[in-house]
């Protein structure tokens, strides 16, 4: 298990966009297939977007396809999430997991702290 650390969250207004981060700190998750989840406050925690150890494949909740890109660079060990056209319903904490190819969960349920986006109206 690699520890992963998220940034790039802020404060942008309704249309914005932002880039989130997901570096390993540990060691290398380059044959690891990669997601992003999100949690606003009181709700359950959904998933957002994931994409293939090799870059190549990718797949997208519903309520994201078509706004969000997930990303990746393994020689910096680093997964993205470009998010664009941000909504005020995008507002929550976005954390990066290792995930089950094809699946919605995360591999194990151990999370940081995440990174804050708040979308303005």
């Amino acid at each position: 298990q690699v520890q992963l650390v998220e940034s790039g969250g802020g404060l942008v207004q309704a249309g914005g966009s932002l880039r989130l981060s997901c570096a390993a700190s540990g060691r290398t998750f380059s044959n690891y297939n990669m997601g992003w989840f999100r949690q606003a406050p009181g709700k359950e925690r959904e998933f957002v977007a994931a994409i293939s150890w090799t870059g190549i494949s990718t797949y997208y909740a519903d309520s994201v396809k078509g706004r969000f890109t997930i990303s990746r660079d393994n020689a910096k060990n680093t997964v993205y999430l470009i998010m664009n056209s941000l909504k005020p319903e995008d507002t929550a904490v976005y954390r990066c997991a290792q995930v089950p190819w094809g699946s919605r969960a995360p591999l194990y349920d151990f999370w940081g702290q995440g990174t804050q986006v708040t979308v303005s109206s």
